[in-house]
């Protein structure tokens, strides 16, 4: 049954990484599969936190795109205007999430006096997004499913973005009002539903993160790719692809360079964009740390080689988002089958399922030691083959998009 599906929320395609790629993902399957979908967005904007081309020119308005699918599906989204801060903080986060509530809100006002969505899916952040979802249910009587990636009050007030304990009351009560008018409310984790749950009351369902398990997938021989991206056959490549951010710890990566000076084959690369990585390039060059490469975000039809090319994947949390945030980067990295060092402490559940099912190699967050250990280590052991299939097992049988997207087509919405 063909279905009218509205989205909202400031992260979308083209964005590669992140948030805004599974939402456009999510989007484009429904309208693949024959729904008339919209979408109220900004212009894509992360991990490099400026507006990207070739939207810099419409910044400052709005924006509509159409798709039309061979199923008869349809995909209409609706850019609009928001502060993008250069240097991100907890201030500038805020002032960006209310600049995208206020543009959103007068684009979702001219929704109210159109043809029906039968169906709104708001995604946090920004939970902004759910107070706009949740009003366009009252004024139309749709049904709401609000999607939480990221905990983002918990995690501002914990790691000490926000510090006025009246404003987190506030935005509680905000959050509050969102989930009162929400049919159906989703996250990413199990450990995220319990704390979902613990706040609502309410059964929280569990629609995980997925992997294009037909566009990333394992490529056996990685000596002509290393090749391909500047690289020696022989060299062994630790790979750290995504956002760039001060709060991320990824200086500690450069104190792993220095211990591994005397191993020149082995080659640490820091690829992606974000408003630390001038800061990061200028101290390795303090540090003359040759065997440190700083790459670009690569191009999606280039991504299943890059992320293949590496030898080791690291994926870097801080110790209090670890049960706030399952790392998108992570799904990909198990679809090509690679092997990853997951900073993650115990009794999280990012610690518990890498573990469970063996397919990373665990260690304490935020322990600069503790990297730079694994990091040797992974660069000496030459048999990652069992953590390499099991990641890519795990993503075929829980992370296929096409297992996910049909369950939340048919139970959520």
């Amino acid at each position: 049954m063909k279905k009218r599906i509205l989205y909202i929320g400031y992260n979308f395609s083209p964005e590669l990484t992140g948030i805004g790629k599974y939402s456009g993902e999510m989007m484009e399957w429904l309208a693949q599969s024959g729904h008339d979908c919209s979408v109220i967005t900004s212009y894509p904007y992360y991990p490099q936190w400026e507006v990207q081309e070739p939207y810099v020119k419409h910044k400052y308005w709005f924006l509509k795109e159409t798709t039309n699918y061979p199923s008869g599906g349809r995909l209409t989204v609706y850019r609009c205007p928001m502060y993008v801060p250069k240097k991100p903080s907890g201030l500038t986060r805020i002032l960006s999430d209310f600049s995208f509530f206020a543009s959103a809100l007068l684009q979702i006002m001219t929704f109210c006096c159109k043809k029906k969505y039968t169906y709104v899916i708001s995604v946090a952040p920004t939970f902004l997004a759910g107070v706009l979802g949740a009003f366009y249910k009252k004024i139309k009587k749709a049904k709401h499913l609000h999607h939480i990636q990221d905990l983002q009050i918990e995690a501002a007030a914990e790691l000490g973005m926000i510090k006025s304990a009246t404003l987190v009351k506030l935005l509680f009560r905000v959050e509050n009002f969102v989930f009162k008018n929400s049919q159906n409310i989703s996250s990413i984790s199990d450990a995220m539903i319990k704390r979902i749950s613990k706040k609502t009351k309410r059964e929280v369902a569990f629609l995980p993160n997925w992997a294009d398990t037909d566009f990333f997938y394992p490529i056996p021989n990685n000596a002509n790719l290393k090749v391909k991206f500047g690289f020696e056959a022989d060299d062994t490549t630790v790979l750290y692809s995504g956002g760039i951010g001060e709060k991320q710890g990824l200086e500690n990566i450069l104190y792993a360079a220095q211990a591994l000076l005397g191993q020149p084959k082995v080659k640490l690369i820091i690829c992606g964009s974000g408003p630390y990585k001038e800061v990061l390039k200028k101290k390795a060059q303090e540090m003359q740390l040759q065997n440190v490469h700083f790459m670009p975000l690569q191009p999606k039809e280039a991504f299943n080689e890059f992320l293949n090319m590496a030898d080791i994947h690291l994926v870097i949390q801080k110790k209090n988002a670890s049960d706030l945030v399952m790392p998108s980067k992570l799904t990909t990295i198990l679809a090509v089958g690679g092997a990853a060092l997951v900073t993650a402490n115990e009794r999280t559940d990012l610690y518990s399922i890498v573990s469970k099912y063996d397919m990373g190699y665990l260690i304490e967050a935020e322990n600069r030691d503790a990297l730079t250990a694994g990091i040797i280590d992974l660069t000496q052991n030459k048999n990652l083959c069992c953590i390499k299939s099991n990641a890519h097992n795990y993503a075929k049988k829980y992370l296929d998009i096409n297992t996910i997207m049909t369950s939340l087509d048919k139970n959520l919405l």
